[in-house]
């Protein structure tokens, strides 16, 4: 019998043994980006020629990263994607995540930046709407909370100094980060978000909760208001 879009059930079988087989013996970086996608799949639809849905994947999101973290309905709409080959990808982001999460927590922030933006980016840069994350941190710059605060149509997130600043009383933070990625790409910062920092930087003064920063994200790359001497 042979396999869906025409290709032999064996030569399938055979294809996917040797991509197995790369993998375990090399690592990732044995496989190309469409291999990786196509296994990834192939466990989710075992009897399916997964590389053509592999590479049309890659092409509707614009490469890994942008598959990786687009979300569930986007995904849904690729022709041939169902609920579990959608759940697959879903599950290595937030995998992914969990991992770039557990860097930064280990370590004071301020010591580990890098661990820091590879997060961020990883869960913000793609994202289609404009969303604003706060980092809570205590005494010593560990992370103590990261919550999302808003969420925003696709070029704006309301941010509220009253409950930024009410928050991290509630949590006894010491610091605190803002976060928020810029849909466009471009990951500059506007005259309303220099004013919102700085709104934030004063409340927090008068009750001794100082503002590291405020870090832009965008998909061509992140911007540190402390680091332009904006805050």
């Amino acid at each position: 019998m042979a396999a869906a879009m025409g290709v032999p059930a064996e030569d399938s079988a055979g294809h996917r043994a040797r991509l197995r087989e790369r993998l375990l013996g090399n690592g990732g970086d044995a496989l190309l980006d469409h291999e990786l996608v196509e296994y990834l799949l192939a466990l989710a639809i075992p009897r399916r020629d997964t590389k053509p849905l592999a590479k049309a994947l890659l092409r509707e999101f614009g490469g890994l990263a942008g598959l990786l973290t687009a979300d569930a309905d986007a995904i849904r709409r690729v022709p041939g994607m169902g609920d579990t080959s959608v759940a697959a990808i879903r599950i290595v982001h937030a995998a992914a995540i969990r991992l770039l999460r557990a860097n930064v927590a280990e370590r004071p922030v301020l010591s580990n930046w890098q661990a820091l933006l590879d997060y961020l980016r990883a869960e913000m840069a793609h994202h289609p709407i404009e969303r604003v994350r706060v980092l809570h941190l205590n005494t010593r710059n560990m992370l103590i909370r990261d919550e999302l605060m808003g969420e925003g149509s696709i070029d704006e997130a309301p941010v509220h100094v009253r409950e930024v600043i009410r928050r991290a009383i509630d949590l006894g933070s010491a610091a605190i980060i803002l976060v928020h990625n810029h849909p466009s790409g471009d990951p500059s910062p506007s005259r309303a978000d220099i004013e919102i920092t700085r709104a934030v930087a004063e409340a927090g003064k008068r009750l001794n909760i100082a503002v590291h920063d405020h870090i832009i994200i965008g998909t061509q790359g992140h911007s540190s208001l402390r680091a332009m001497g904006l805050i």
